[in-house]
């Protein structure tokens, strides 16, 4: 099953967004900057700014703010999207958290950022995005999410969110994947906790995120269905 999980991942992480892109995506190399630069520039279709692969915040905010709930101790509570692309997460948790949050998201496509940015600002004739608590920050930079040491000191996050940037890294090798691991765990504080957000099997993604968090509680949650597909939240947290 975990085979066949694999060798269908392209299809199902395409399943559930446009499926224009589909055709793009076959036989690419989803660690190729140049694919998603493409990508983020094609014309959005209808007025939804913002693009989601898997599902957008709607879907994940139950599990997001409780938490944030929990690590209220560090205020504003620091979070780091890896690989964010032109996706809701961020804005979602600007927007919509009642908790104060700190979130910078990156992508090494420059395409993606300066999208995120005029979002931010309001560019466009939009109206610039108003955060949920008065005491919150969105900020994105362009940086590549297996090497972070230009924009994120060791320890200095509380939560970091993967949604399909392992699943992106890894179809262009596993030792790609375990360095964007390494990074994640390297900017996370000791008590903080690392999301990744996929539809691999966890028989599959487990016995990776052990084997590069030694040291880190790795566990599961599934999530979904969302549009008849099952995802699955790894969260490898500290010890608290």
């Amino acid at each position: 099953m975990a085979a066949l999980r694999r060798t269908f991942h392209v299809r199902s992480l395409v399943a559930g967004t446009r499926r224009t892109f589909a055709g793009s995506l076959a036989g690419s190399c989803l660690a190729d900057r140049c694919l998603w630069d493409q990508l983020h520039a094609r014309p959005r279709l209808g007025s939804v700014p913002t693009f989601d692969w898997f599902f957008g915040y709607e879907e994940v905010q139950g599990l997001l703010l409780p938490l944030l709930q929990e690590a209220r101790a560090a205020s504003p509570l620091r979070v780091l999207d890896v690989g964010c692309g032109t996706s809701s997460l961020c804005t979602g948790l600007y927007t919509k958290s009642p908790h104060p949050v700190d979130v910078l998201g990156v992508d090494f496509s420059p395409v993606a950022v300066a999208h995120m940015n005029n979002l931010l600002e309001g560019g466009q004739s939009q109206t610039p995005l108003s955060p949920g608590h008065p005491a919150s920050y969105l900020r994105f930079i362009q940086a590549d999410a297996q090497n972070l040491g230009p924009v994120a000191s060791s320890g200095s996050f509380q939560l970091l969110l993967d949604k399909g940037t392992w699943d992106a890294v890894a179809r262009g090798g596993l030792p790609g994947a375990y360095q964007l691991l390494s990074e994640c765990l390297r900017v996370l504080s000791p008590q903080g906790t690392l999301i990744q957000f996929s539809d691999e099997d966890p028989d599959v993604r487990l016995p990776c995120l052990e084997q590069g968090s030694q040291g880190w509680t790795v566990t599961v949650q599934e999530l979904g269905p969302f549009r008849g597909i099952t995802y699955f939240a790894y969260l490898v947290q500290g010890r608290h």
